[in-house]
């Protein structure tokens, strides 16, 4: 994992050994007795104006991702820098100060709205924060913003239970626009709402990364989502990484078993290639992360696991040019002792 990309360009967000373990307590005495780890050893960039898509089951950690990175969580361990300064050592008004660079949209467009606050008051608030500009530009600033978004912008003295999900996260996304930011973590942003809206919401964000050379954590577990939208994607399982590369190598030659068992999971919308394709579906559940298995933690669910996959933990690693998996089975002569999916 190198401080740039293939092409020369320099990360804007680095993630070194990221780690958020909650802990356990019990007894009266509240003793720690244990820890969730959601979040177990992280390693990735995320470079200026790319998507990079974060895809996993649900609870395998990537909001908690998203949230540590943003200082939301104060991680246990790791560094994660932003433009080259370390976020974890920063506090107070410091840290303060780099979150106008940094903004998030939350998954439910209809809980991360204040009830109270007209859509006004929510958009102008970050720039309110941020002491930008005087009240009458703060005004205008919001106008536009709602303008960009594809809303009325004399909706703004209206309150969020007016408009329908679809606008409410739209709402969402002219707030994390407010104070012109660089990097914005997109929580599940679509997940809440119907299919029809959904597309809507995406173009939207590729038509303002266009435009404004944003750059996205995208966080989802739909992968056809995530291959439309993203650069790039890293898949997670119980808190680690297992493979990380461009989207056209991922769904056309995956190396990790259990990012094949997710392409498998994605319907072919061609009755005759559906049919055909072989399957990989996995059995059992995942186990917790108060509790995550030795070796590699994907090994008890995983049918092509030996001996050394139960004790020796894979590290991630780059197998192919720019494609990095964790698994020991995945290498570049061996490759074909992974089953590919059609």
């Amino acid at each position: 994992m190198t401080k740039q990309s293939s092409s020369g360009e320099r990360a804007l967000v680095k993630v070194r050994d990221l780690k958020m373990w909650f802990p356990i307590r019990r007894g009266l005495l509240q003793r720690h007795v244990g820890d969730v780890k959601a979040v177990d050893g992280l390693n990735f960039d995320v470079f200026p104006g790319e998507t990079l898509g974060l895809v996993g089951e649900s609870g395998c950690g990537k909001s908690t991702t998203g949230r540590s990175i943003l200082q939301l969580y104060k991680p246990t361990e790791g560094t994660v820098e932003f433009e080259g300064k370390d976020l974890v050592k920063m506090r107070g008004e410091e840290l303060r100060q780099m979150r106008r660079q940094m903004q998030m949209i939350f998954q439910d467009p209809y809980a991360s709205l204040n009830p109270r606050m007209t859509v006004g008051s929510i958009v102008s608030e970050p720039m309110e924060v941020h002491n930008i500009g005087t009240r009458s530009e703060r005004l205008e600033r919001v106008r536009e913003l709602l303008q960009v978004v594809g809303l009325n912008p004399y909706f703004i003295n209206r309150y969020p239970h007016e408009f329908s999900g679809g606008q409410r996260q739209r709402i969402g996304v002219a707030r994390a626009l407010a104070v012109n930011p660089s990097f914005i973590v997109c929580d599940e942003p679509i997940s809440a709402l119907d299919v029809s809206i959904q597309a809507q919401v995406i173009n939207l964000m590729q038509d303002l990364q266009e435009q404004l050379g944003v750059a996205y954590l995208f966080i989802a577990h739909d992968l056809s989502m995530v291959k439309h939208i993203s650069r790039r994607v890293a898949v997670m399982y119980l808190g680690h990484i297992v493979e990380l590369t461009d989207r056209k190598t991922l769904f056309a030659d995956p190396l990790h078993p259990y990012t094949q068992s997710l392409a498998s999971a994605v319907p072919i919308p061609h009755p005759k290639l559906e049919r055909q394709r072989q399957r990989f579906i996995l059995t059992g559940e995942p186990p917790s992360p108060a509790n995550p298995p030795p070796g590699c933690v994907f090994h008890p669910r995983c049918p092509l696991a030996i001996e050394r996959c139960k004790v020796e933990v894979p590290a991630l690693r780059e197998v192919e040019a720019d494609h990095l998996a964790a698994c020991h089975l995945a290498d570049r002569a061996g490759g074909s002792r992974i089953t590919k999916l059609a």
